[in-house]
């Protein structure tokens, strides 16, 4: 996978991941998929917009850079031996839609964890560039020795190091457990951070009096999407099912999901009409007839274009409230929250990492 992917859609060539020259957060979340991880898991998918909001506030020299994120899972007797039980899930992507829609599909299975040989895997399949300006993060998470498999975890970790990419090592139980058996080694070659969490610790949220507001804005932004080529019709749907999942693990998180929509991190120009016209090389004459949504067939180039515009004016009107309303939603959580609030869990860790490391590449949060 040594070059960009390209979803090729009625003769208009856009990259899944567009745009190589802009600064990026590029980060490969490798999961232990065992018998014993279904807590992480759980905390994957349900902490997923809360660790993409705080991205979402990420510049740069007054840029916003563009999140990606790739996901592997390892360790599951589900998958081949001969890959060392390791699967692609997912390479880099903007997609946060297929990004959550494939963590709510893993499930776990007993087997054996190889960690130098996920990570070997991950800088041999992932598009990392050899960007300077771009923070590239690998987060491994799991339970057992750091140390199985036939590929020496000082090797793949060394190997990152030269890339520029960093090896962020999570055990999932005791702290002094992970160091035994070599969790904050891995770490410490890249310069990367060890940490370790509570896989079974459950997500609490914090319900506010803005969070039906927000819910009924969700509602109204989807209707600014246009779907458009071979993949439209499935991508819109997809939107909705994972408004759907976020909703099935709490309402809170459902609004969560909301706010990363209306964030510029959540672009979806590889179906999407509105995005799409933000791409340079965009040419809506270049889009055939039968692969547009039934409302706009038959209209001219003049009447595409104002259709569009209409809908992204739309689109900006209802995130700008939404931005609004989770700012005055998050000011609300924060004097609920107690001293005792959430650590020790998979998003509080991650981000943690993330900040502390962003710095070397002057990346702020706001």
């Amino acid at each position: 996978m040594g070059m960009i992917t390209f979803l090729v859609l009625t003769g208009l060539n856009i990259s899944a991941d567009n745009n190589d020259e802009k600064k990026s957060i590029k980060i490969a979340l490798l999961l232990d998929t065992s018998n014993s991880m279904d807590g992480l898991i759980e905390q994957a998918k349900s902490q997923l917009w809360t660790i993409v909001n705080e991205l979402s506030r990420a510049g740069c020299e007054g840029e916003r850079p563009e999140l990606q994120i790739a996901l592997y899972e390892y360790g599951n007797d589900g998958l081949s031996s001969h890959e060392g039980y390791i699967r692609q899930v997912i390479l880099l992507t903007n997609d946060l839609d297929l990004v959550s829609q494939k963590l709510f599909e893993l499930r776990t299975n007993g087997g054996s964890e190889f960690c130098g040989q996920v990570i070997n895997t991950s800088l041999d399949q992932l598009d990392w560039f050899n960007s300077d300006d771009d923070l590239k993060l690998i987060f491994i998470a799991g339970n057992e020795p750091f140390t199985q498999g036939s590929v020496d975890f000082r090797d793949a970790c060394y190997r990152a190091k030269n890339k520029d990419i960093v090896v962020n090592t999570i055990f999932c139980g005791d702290f002094n457990e992970g160091i035994r058996t070599s969790w904050r080694k891995g770490a410490e070659i890249t310069g990367g951070e060890y940490m370790s969490i509570n896989q079974d610790c459950k997500t609490v949220y914090i319900a506010s009096p803005y969070d039906d507001r927000i819910a009924k804005l969700n509602t109204k932004l989807n209707k600014t999407y246009v779907s458009y080529g071979r993949l439209g019709k499935e991508k819109k749907m997809n939107q909705t099912k994972q408004d759907a999942n976020a909703g099935s693990i709490s309402k809170v998180n459902a609004v969560q999901r909301s706010v990363s929509k209306a964030s510029h991190v959540y672009k979806n120009e590889s179906w999407d009409l509105v995005d799409a016209s933000e791409q340079e090389d965009f040419e809506i004459t270049k889009v055939k007839d039968e692969e547009l949504p039934s409302e706009m067939k038959g209209l001219n180039k003049t009447e595409k274009i104002k259709y569009i515009e209409t809908k992204k004016k739309e689109r900006a009107k209802i995130q700008k409230e939404i931005i609004e309303l989770n700012d005055k939603r998050q000011e609300y959580v924060s004097k609920q929250q107690t001293e005792s609030a959430q650590e020790n869990v998979l998003d509080d860790a991650m981000l943690r990492a993330i900040k502390t490391q962003a710095k070397s590449k002057n990346f702020k949060f706001e």
